[in-house]
């Protein structure tokens, strides 16, 4: 019998008030020519479509919600949804930006990774079950962990761990790999990275597994977080209208801080000291909140407790489409 793994939505009710908070200000203030037409809302990572399915409850009819994801059993999960209002992309959120310019009352971005992802030992994400090292979220394309392990140079496995998974051992972890792929072959379970990892990691961060780092950093690197977060904020710029909300929960540094320089760049006017008489950069978004899950929610969730959701009111004259 197949097991039904389920994923509890984190910061649920913020997210979705947040996202939809300003909808009818960002339709009464939209562009002349899209004044009228039914207001569009994306859910950029669907997972398990907790939000999506809060989101449509709340939506007026004639709305329209559009979902992306690259899991093959997101979509899955995507098909038992029957309301016309909504559609899903087997795409990552990098794509956000072929939506028409200025077409977006709302972008909501729940990144990192879906519990059933995690508990599935069948995904490869976890050093607590036995699975095959694979990682990918979309299982339909491109390399798996234990593929680029079995061929990847020293240097950049031990470049991908330190930066990724900020290890300080990233070092002697690297070099393990390589010693256990030149004496016995490559790695392609997860128990094998797990335990090589604890073999090479002598000192344990209290309450975490030593293996920790490393499966985020190999995670990350085989399915482009950082680089597909970058180019999503920057086409939410292109496809938000003015007076629209933009709202990302991260859930470890190296994508908060992604987030909140973005943020912080585009939440003010900069001036070209070598230009003094230029105009400045106009504002382009306007920072709202930063929200934790409170005590209740972490109780019941603990997966929830590194959660950081930021939101941002889009503001200025719409960027105008990028031309290769």
């Amino acid at each position: 019998m197949e097991t039904a793994w389920t994923h509890t939505t984190v910061l649920l009710s913020e997210a979705v008030d947040a996202l939809l908070g300003v909808a009818d200000a960002a339709r009464q203030t939209a562009e002349p020519q899209s004044a009228g037409q039914a207001p569009v809302f994306v859910d950029a990572t669907f997972g398990r479509g907790g939000h999506s399915r809060l989101i449509l409850s709340r939506l007026p009819a004639n709305a329209r919600l559009i979902a992306f994801d690259k899991d093959p059993d997101a979509l899955a999960e995507a098909a038992s949804i029957t309301d016309p209002r909504f559609s899903i992309r087997h795409q990552g959120f990098s794509h956000l930006g072929e939506l028409p310019p200025a077409s977006v009352a709302g972008v909501l971005l729940d990144l990192g990774i879906s519990s059933p992802q995690v508990d599935n030992p069948a995904r490869g994400f976890s050093f607590r079950g036995a699975g095959p090292l694979d990682m990918r979220m979309d299982t339909t394309r491109g390399q798996s962990v234990a593929e680029w392990l079995a061929h990847a140079e020293l240097d950049d496995i031990l470049e991908v761990i330190r930066d990724y998974g900020e290890e300080r051992f990233a070092g002697a972890i690297a070099k393990a790999i390589v010693a256990r792929r030149q004496a016995r072959g490559p790695l392609s379970t997860t128990t094998e990275l797990a335990q090589l990892v604890a073999d090479t990691v002598k000192t344990r961060e209290p309450g975490k597994d030593p293996a920790t780092r490393t499966f985020q950093a190999f995670r990350i690197f085989i399915n482009a977080e950082l680089e597909e977060l970058q180019q999503a904020l920057a086409a939410s710029l292109k496809v938000l209208q003015p007076g629209g909300r933009l709202v990302v929960i991260s859930f470890h540094s190296l994508e908060d801080r992604i987030v909140k320089q973005f943020l912080a760049k585009h939440s003010r006017e900069v001036f070209d000291r070598r230009a003094p008489f230029a105009a400045p950069q106009v504002m382009q978004f306007k920072v709202l909140a930063r929200v934790k899950p409170g005590a209740v929610e972490v109780a019941a969730n603990p997966r929830s407790r590194s959660a950081i959701m930021r939101v941002a009111e889009r503001i200025g004259p719409v960027a105008s489409e990028s031309r290769p």
